[in-house]
């Protein structure tokens, strides 16, 4: 038997993800009076924004940390009504006019979907990152640099984040190496400031990491230099990625519009190639993704939606 036919309730709406573009569209669905479930991987809402040290560029609230704003975007939801359970997507059938989202336990029906599945960390690729994972390679400063006070540590990268994770790590380790491979960083110029002030900075130009070497732990890495073509390495105790991210859009692959990056085109208004289904936040095209576009995108996905709603 299909497995359409073996669902009961039908949602008015079924949002994949509880990052900022999730939650946002959860609040906006809740004050459209849509029947909404949202459904979570993760057992802290917030996506990407939970493990962020400071959101200084959030309209209102500067400063605030990323986690309790995530936890007040998930409250502002539940207080309106909004349903959730936590489970992992396996598929999504969206042929039909009622779409049909799986899990590993269960099967909800529903009128429209938004995708709002983020992005995860990019990897570097070399080797010793997957043997030292969580023994001094890390991807997120916020969550584990607590753990290298007053010790040294590099950061690899060239964007905000990169540039955040050095500042923050600035203000507790004994030396933070920035690794960048130009000559140039891409990050805010506010931001970039920020960190050529700091004493106990220093940035690694036109330079590459080719190996993360350590026993049970981070030692040291091995560096090479794009302009000069000169091999080096510098002794340390943590290793910080923050090289872009990767959209969460692979099980749809085989049914929704993707660019060549992986990201899943939709328009302005969210919509995607398919009738009744949307993508917001990270893991749609766009050329800025920060959480205020990420809230944006939920509540135009959600005013998309209602327009499409009203039609059917």
């Amino acid at each position: 038997m299909e497995v359409w036919k073996s669902v009961g309730k039908i949602y008015d709406m079924v949002i994949l993800g509880s990052g900022p573009a999730g939650l946002s569209a959860a609040i906006y669905a809740q004050r459209a009076c849509l029947d909404t479930l949202v459904i979570e991987k993760e057992f802290t809402s917030g996506g990407q924004m939970a493990s962020t040290y400071e959101v200084d560029n959030y309209p209102g609230l500067p400063g605030m940390g990323g986690f309790d704003m995530g936890m007040k975007f998930r409250e502002h939801a539940e207080k309106l009504g909004a349903s959730f359970v936590n489970a992992e997507v396996v598929s999504l059938q969206m042929e039909r006019e009622i779409k049909v989202v799986s899990t590993m336990d269960a099967c909800y029906k529903a009128r429209t979907v938004v995708i709002a599945t983020g992005a995860r960390h990019r990897l570097l690729q070399v080797p010793g990152e997957e043997e030292l994972t969580g023994m001094g390679v890390s991807y997120c400063a916020t969550c584990d640099g607590a753990f290298f006070r007053d010790k040294t540590v590099a950061v690899v990268g060239g964007g905000d984040v990169a540039i955040e994770d050095a500042v923050f790590l600035a203000r507790s380790c004994k030396k933070v190496y920035l690794i960048h491979r130009r000559d140039q960083l891409r990050g805010a110029r506010s931001l970039q400031e920020k960190l050529f002030s700091l004493p106990n900075v220093e940035i690694v130009w036109n330079t590459v990491v080719t190996r993360i070497e350590g026993e049970d732990q981070v030692e040291a890495v091995k560096l090479h230099n794009n302009i000069e073509g000169t091999d080096s390495t510098r002794n340390l105790d943590g290793v910080f990625i923050a090289v872009g991210i990767t959209p969460n859009s692979s099980i749809f692959k085989e049914m929704l519009s993707r660019d060549e990056l992986g990201y899943i085109k939709a328009d302005e208004e969210c919509r995607t190639n398919v009738e009744g289904i949307y993508a917001a936040g990270d893991v749609r095209t766009k050329s800025l993704r920060q959480i205020v576009t990420a809230v944006a995108d939920g509540a135009n996905a959600v005013y998309a939606a209602s327009e499409y709603l009203m039609r059917h």
